[in-house]
């Protein structure tokens, strides 16, 4: 009877953890699909949608020549554009933005259109290179933009 009972709280406690981690914020943001717009000639844009897809998110690309035009449909100052601009959960990213700057949005939840990574700065996701340089992921409304995360590569720094 014992070893029912161990089993049973081992069979319990498993699918208490694997329940738990099912209903973590974590685990939350990940399995949330990911609009990717991007010119079909830029290959940084696919690298960094391949960075998406191994953070957990499902992916899907969207291939056009004009995305000054999708930029002005989802609000994105044109001073803040980089290289490609995707939609996730009702939020836009703009540019090579790190999933733990995603993650932290899509928990948090703050009245914006979303965040930007203006320009395509060296190491960020999708742009990888030998010198890392520090770069700023910034929050933008229809009101301005204001710093939300600094990083070094794709850790947050600061």
């Amino acid at each position: 009877m014992s070893q029912l009972t161990s089993l049973s709280r081992r069979t319990f406690l498993v699918g208490f953890g694997a329940s738990a981690w099912a209903m973590s914020p974590m685990n939350a943001l990940a399995n949330q699909s990911v609009i990717v717009h991007r010119d079909p000639n830029c290959v940084c844009c696919s690298r960094w949608a391949e960075y998406m897809r191994q953070a957990g998110y499902i992916v899907s690309i969207e291939e056009t020549k004009d995305m000054p035009a999708i930029r002005a449909r989802l609000g994105v100052p044109a001073h803040i554009a980089g290289c490609h601009t995707a939609e996730i959960a009702g939020y836009v990213v703009e540019g090579h933005v790190p999933a733990a700057a995603i993650g932290r949005l899509l928990k948090e939840r703050p009245q914006a259109i979303g965040l930007a990574v203006p320009g395509m700065p060296v190491g960020s996701p999708g742009m990888e290179g030998r010198k890392l340089v520090p770069y700023d992921v910034v929050l933008f409304d229809r009101s301005g933009v204001k710093p939300y995360m600094r990083f070094l590569g794709k850790d947050a720094v600061g």
